[in-house]
């Protein structure tokens, strides 16, 4: 059996309980505590992990959580069919994973997750984690966050829910690019989708509002799932094969 190295002293123990309201058959996960001020100039190097020159320019923070996604990335591969592999940084800043791989990556606020699968069952994979909003943050934030249709459906929502739902649109909105990007190979903007609806079971169903391709075009409905998740949201966006 492949071991890995030792953790960093930068990072917790990994930890593979899925997090989120529904399981996704045939992936992996894996997420870490980390802490910049931990870091060491050899974290890397005994990790085997390759920073790459854009992180060699980073601060410890950047540096850190690079480190961190990178440590759940291999881990996750490695748990899901025992491939060992560390996903490299491609010309668009995205993971570039083995190629029967689909792929995510999330940080935020010292905590660092991957969600992996096989292509041959989820062609396209998206997680992202988010601080929740305060209030008065989520509305300075909903105007460049929401289309017009979404600000009318926030207005008609509960006033106690319009944090969670300003912070949620963003979080999906993060996840939904992460999983359709790398298949149509075009950049799309908090515009260019909308959240038709969510739950207090953490699914969700948004829609497009662009053409990216004749499968990903203006009205296709696509569903995801989020939860708040030891104080984050955590949103995660699945694309079947």
């Amino acid at each position: 059996m492949t071991r890995l190295p030792a953790l960093p002293a930068c990072c917790t123990p990994l930890r593979a309980d899925w997090p989120l309201p529904h399981a996704l058959p045939g992936s992996a996960w894996c997420s870490t505590d980390f802490t910049p001020a931990q870091l060491s100039i050899d974290d890397f190097g005994c990790s085997a992990i390759e920073m790459p020159a854009s992180i060699q320019r980073s601060v410890a923070k950047r540096q850190t959580e690079f480190l961190a996604g990178r440590l759940c990335a291999r881990a996750a591969v490695l748990q899901l069919d025992g491939t060992l592999a560390t996903p490299g940084i491609g010309e668009d800043r995205a993971p570039v994973w083995p190629d029967h791989i689909a792929g995510t990556i999330t940080h935020s606020n010292g905590r660092a997750a991957a969600l992996v699968a096989l292509k041959s069952e989820w062609q396209g994979l998206g997680i992202d984690l988010e601080n929740l909003l305060s209030d008065e943050r989520a509305r300075r934030l909903a105007k460049e966050i929401l289309t017009p249709d979404e600000l009318q459906r926030m207005a008609a929502g509960c006033a106690e829910d319009l944090a969670l739902l300003v912070t949620l649109t963003f979080s999906l909105k993060e996840s939904l690019f992460k999983a359709l990007f790398p298949l149509v190979q075009k950049r799309f903007y908090f515009e260019h989708a909308e959240l038709l609806s969510w739950s207090k079971d953490g699914h969700v169903r948004l829609r497009l509002l662009t053409e990216l391709s004749a499968q990903w075009h203006h009205g296709k409905e696509i569903e995801g799932q989020f939860a708040v998740w030891e104080g984050q949201l955590l949103s995660a966006i699945a694309i079947k094969a």
